[in-house]
């Protein structure tokens, strides 16, 4: 996409989301990383980004913020199939830390340090964790949707950060679902 085009895309109120996803697309890529460097990324001046973010922190806020919209549309993606209960919980850990392996510097973002009370990425990570709970509620309705909402995201968190720094290998997808699945199956089938 050219820059002019991207200007021009920015009249039509598309700038925040343009300077977002330039962000996450220079964090992706491991580049210096900074509201200037985003506004050249996207062809606005430099100043431009602060019409939306006050600092770099809240940029941050909502890249993460974003991570986690996308984390949750593919976690409804897995709920639009109907499994069985255990599979359920085995797939929506597959897909998180299958998330987290191909976005590994967004996920990681998604779960740093927060920037005070109004973070934006707050109430986008409880939407997450009420789908978390409300999948518990229809698949395991014996069972305390809360505590194992908690537990399996827990888990599925420990995976991917595992995954990410290097201690869970694995050398294909494939080989990482298995990894992730067979963690989870071990777990379920120790339940009495």
């Amino acid at each position: 996409m050219s820059t002019t085009t991207r200007k021009q895309s920015h009249h039509h109120g598309n700038l925040r989301e343009a300077l977002v996803e330039a962000g996450i697309a220079l964090l992706e890529a491991g580049d210096a990383f900074s509201l200037r460097a985003v506004a050249r990324q996207v062809g606005v001046s430099q100043t431009a980004p602060y019409r939306h973010f006050p600092d770099r922190s809240h940029l941050e806020a909502a890249m993460a913020t974003t991570g986690f919209v996308r984390l949750r549309r593919r976690l409804e993606g897995v709920l639009a199939h109907p499994e069985p209960a255990a599979s359920v919980l085995t797939g929506l850990a597959v897909a998180t830390v299958r998330f987290a392996a191909e976005n590994p510097a967004l996920y990681t973002l998604m779960f740093s340090r927060y920037c005070g009370a109004d973070d934006a990425r707050l109430p986008a990570s409880a939407e997450v964790f009420d789908l978390l709970q409300r999948a518990a509620t229809r698949h395991f309705p014996g069972v305390d949707a809360h505590h194992l909402a908690t537990a399996g995201w827990t888990m599925t968190h420990g995976l991917a950060s595992l995954h990410l720094s290097g201690q869970l290998r694995a050398a294909t997808p494939s080989e990482l679902d298995d990894r992730v699945a067979g963690a989870f199956s071990a777990v379920l089938a120790a339940h009495p």
